[in-house]
């Protein structure tokens, strides 16, 4: 029903305002009684060989929705009956900020994909904070992190280490996004140096918590064969707990799109489709390379159960989606979970 009819309705509008209007939409719908019983009846698939034991938690199944889609963690508790079995809110800063100006939310259609350049738009810390305290624990919350733009390079850990430390009781595990195109003056975030004192100084932070929680990187797709080679050796000096591949791409090659449509667009990160051999091909190298040394969460590109089953082929231990999300419904979780039964 969605594709047939939900979509078609939906891409007539405006990117960023269905999105607004989506989430109005749910949060309605919910609260009308039976209506959850009716979402959970269509999407949520419960079966313990669906279970995954990753980052010292347990996961009812692999399926989670990405950072950038629940940013204000206002739908998490609405979202998990649509089948997840982990939600990752954020990306969140210290302080509330607009993020780039609009129009900056674009639709590929013919290669089923998204350009944005959002710019970690975010209502802040304390906002995330109230929202998170309505947890339901119906699934685990990933928290995803990051630095406002006007923050200046020296006080950049001092962003990070303000959202882990006032995010820890309510967040079961943290995503440095270091990846992010679409945020001015990142390439400090880049410099493997600064990246191990970033994660130093939050690792000494968690150890001040009677619960410690886990610590995973997101990283881009378009890292070259030397740079995945610095971020397994990153993560074995620093003992990280994981990583996500991948974050946006900026890469345009080989888009169906033309090239006068991409230049009207301008600059932002790729996501879906486009992305997804890509995102696999870093999965499967830094799975392969490290001996599978430290737990992968996959996303980038899933459209269906099989392009998430070549990701957990590829290496990965979990796999996320948001491009796929909105291009296929929230049937895509129950496929996925689906298949990954039939495999036994």
């Amino acid at each position: 029903m969605y594709k047939q009819l939900l979509r078609p309705i939906f891409f007539s509008f405006d990117p960023e305002k269905i999105h607004h209007f989506t989430f109005s939409l749910v949060k309605f719908t919910s609260k009308i009684p039976g209506f959850k019983s009716i979402y959970r009846s269509l999407y949520v698939i419960e079966n313990p060989k669906l279970e995954r034991n990753v980052l010292g938690l347990t996961f009812k199944n692999p399926v989670g929705l990405a950072a950038g889609f629940d940013k204000n963690a206002v739908l998490y508790n609405e979202l998990a009956n649509f089948g997840f079995g982990f939600i990752e809110i954020g990306t969140v800063t210290p302080k509330a900020q607009e993020g780039n100006p609009k129009k900056r939310l674009f639709r590929l259609k013919d290669d089923r994909g998204i350009i944005n350049r959002m710019g970690f738009n975010n209502e802040g810390l304390q906002a995330a904070i109230v929202q998170l305290k309505k947890n339901k624990g119906k699934l685990i919350i990933g928290g995803n992190i990051g630095k406002n733009t006007q923050t200046k390079p020296e006080d950049y850990t001092k962003d990070y280490l303000e959202c882990f430390n006032a995010l820890h009781p309510y967040v079961d595990y943290f995503v440095l996004n270091v990846s992010c195109p679409n945020v001015g003056s990142h390439a400090k975030l880049n410099d493997k140096d600064y990246l191990e004192e970033l994660i130093g100084a939050v690792q000494k932070a968690n150890g001040t918590f009677a619960t410690q929680k886990s610590i995973v990187l997101k990283i881009a797709p378009d890292l070259n064969n030397a740079q995945l080679d610095e971020i397994i050796e990153l993560v074995k000096d620093t003992n990280l707990d994981g990583v996500i591949a991948s974050n946006t791409s900026m890469d345009r090659s080989g888009l169906k799109a033309s090239p006068e449509r991409l230049e009207s667009i301008g600059n932002g990160g790729l996501s879906g489709q486009p992305v997804k051999d890509k995102s696999t091909a870093v999965i499967k190298y830094l799975s392969e390379k490290s001996n599978k040394a430290f737990p992968i969460i996959g996303v980038g590109g899933v459209h269906s159960a099989k392009d998430a089953l070549e990701k957990i082929d590829a290496g990965a231990d979990l796999v996320q989606i948001y491009t796929g999300f909105i291009y296929e419904g929230p049937s895509l979780v129950k496929q996925i979970n689906k298949a990954i039964l039939n495999r036994g």
